[in-house]
């Protein structure tokens, strides 16, 4: 979405977009359908939700990514979240909706779930592929956070409709 200069800050240029560009076209390469889970994990204590920040694209969003050969989609949920934030699920995550990712490419899909019980064993240091990870509050989200995180916490929160689209 641009900004009142016109640019839009989550369109990366220069190395990063290259580098941005790079990665899909290896994913693509190894999975020609890609099929993606993403988890908004809601500590109703603090009325937060955990998001991350990646090294690769910008913005905040949902933690997450893809399924692996010979993976089920919660097995996927699972392994990046205790990857992506050090948390692990102490109740089954719900299935929430299924999106059509088309900025991604054309058969890219993304089942997102809501997780409302788990622990976090330590706090999420950055990493190769997580520069910044954290719990943030409903009210108080960080200024960066993606377009389709905002939809996805509305159509939990708000109660917006889902949309067929990430």
């Amino acid at each position: 979405m641009p900004n009142a200069f016109g640019n839009d800050p989550f369109r990366q240029t220069g190395w990063p977009g290259v580098r941005r560009r790079l990665f899909h076209f290896y994913f693509l390469m190894r999975r020609p359908m890609t099929l993606g889970v993403r988890g908004l994990v809601h500590d109703a204590e603090t009325n937060s939700v955990f998001l991350v920040r990646h090294t690769y694209v910008p913005g905040w969003q949902l933690p997450g990514g893809g399924v692996e050969l010979g993976e089920t989609m919660p097995e996927a949920l699972e392994r990046e979240f205790v990857e992506e934030g050090n948390i692990v699920f102490t109740a089954p995550p719900v299935l929430q909706s299924l999106h059509f990712n088309r900025q991604a490419s054309r058969r890219d899909h993304v089942a997102l779930y809501l997780i409302r019980e788990f622990s976090q064993s330590r706090p999420k240091l950055p990493d190769r592929e997580i520069a910044e990870a954290g719990f943030f509050p409903l009210d108080r989200l960080p200024e960066a956070t993606t377009p389709a995180t905002l939809r996805r916490i509305a159509e939990i929160f708000d109660g917006e409709p889902p949309s067929p689209f990430w």
